[in-house]
């Protein structure tokens, strides 16, 4: 069985998460700890109130700590011995990173509430939005955009799975958009509840601050392959690294293309490590073969745990 760990994005936050787990292993205690101190505030009291959570700031270095205590408790079991590669959804290729040593943790979280930081500044709330398109082909959805911009942004940024593609851009663009694909034959179109209209050409301003920030991280040679979300390649050039970083902001997210690249590589087993079950969901619709799991609490961690002995 050769096995890929997979690391989510924001969107499968949710107040009080790992607390389960909390109860019973140190790692998540120890890594929202080292969190906090990276970051000057209390992130475990932030992700228990839920108030500030779903802020963009917040959500990014809660969702890298969630998904890096998944991680060391995988690691500590035993469980992440003998993986093959790791990748992540957006903001989850950081905590692949920071989980294959690329980074160390203080640095990541530093840098990925900077990010959020930048995509909220780079786009006033209200200016942009998303929205999920289902039920037509990438190229539908690519030719609907097109036709709807009008001098605006609108474009197809998460390739999902089949069916299944995000768009981000002006909000009146993306509007359009969900209109023209609606004629076009598709099943549903839905605003997502985001203020930041992540991986179009808005998001330039924020790349541009982001690697200025990133020239004084350092950056250490992966202990696992790392799948990137923009060439989906393995990089191990410092440089290449953290350019794939700075074109994430603006550019698409190739998850089918991901998890295609890493069944070629032999990979027949894909877990999805952290809060929330999406990717585990899109992987079962990208290609039902490949066997996988959501270890997202302290019974998906116990199931994966016994399941894999």
């Amino acid at each position: 069985m050769t096995t890929a760990f997979v690391f989510p994005g924001q969107g499968s936050q949710s107040v009080g998460m790992l607390a389960d787990v909390a109860a019973e292993f140190s790692q998540v205690g120890e890594t929202f700890t080292e969190a906090s101190e990276a970051l000057g505030y209390d992130l475990w009291a932030a992700v228990a109130s839920g108030e500030t959570l779903n802020q963009t700031a917040v959500t990014q270095p809660a969702m890298l700590a969630a998904g890096l205590a998944m991680y060391r408790i995988l690691k500590a079991e035993g469980k992440a011995d003998n993986l093959a590669f790791m990748a992540g959804h957006s903001l989850g290729e950081y905590t692949a990173l920071t989980a294959a040593g690329v980074f160390v943790p203080q640095d990541a979280f530093a840098l990925v509430r900077a990010r959020g930081e930048f995509m909220q500044s780079a786009v006033p709330e209200g200016v942009g939005a998303m929205a999920a398109i289902l039920g037509l082909t990438d190229n539908q959805v690519r030719d609907c955009c097109a036709q709807a911009a009008e001098n605006e942004v609108v474009s197809a940024v998460n390739y999902n799975s089949p069916g299944q593609v995000v768009i981000a851009g002006n909000k009146a663009a993306v509007e359009r958009a969900m209109d023209l694909c609606k004629q076009a034959g598709a099943k549903r179109t839905l605003p997502l509840p985001v203020s930041v209209p992540s991986h179009c050409a808005l998001m330039k301003p924020a790349a541009e601050q982001l690697a200025q920030m990133l020239t004084g991280i350092a950056v250490s040679p992966a202990s696992i392959g790392v799948v990137n979300n923009v060439a989906v390649r393995v990089e191990t050039d410092a440089d290449a690294i953290k350019n794939a970083l700075v074109q994430q902001l603006y550019s698409p997210v190739r998850w089918v293309e991901t998890v295609q690249w890493l069944k070629s590589q032999g990979v027949t087993r894909i877990v999805e490590v952290g809060p929330g079950k999406v990717l585990a969901g899109l992987i079962k619709r990208i290609d039902g073969d490949i066997e996988n799991f959501a270890v997202a609490d302290l019974k998906t961690l116990r199931d994966y745990c016994a399941q894999s002995a």
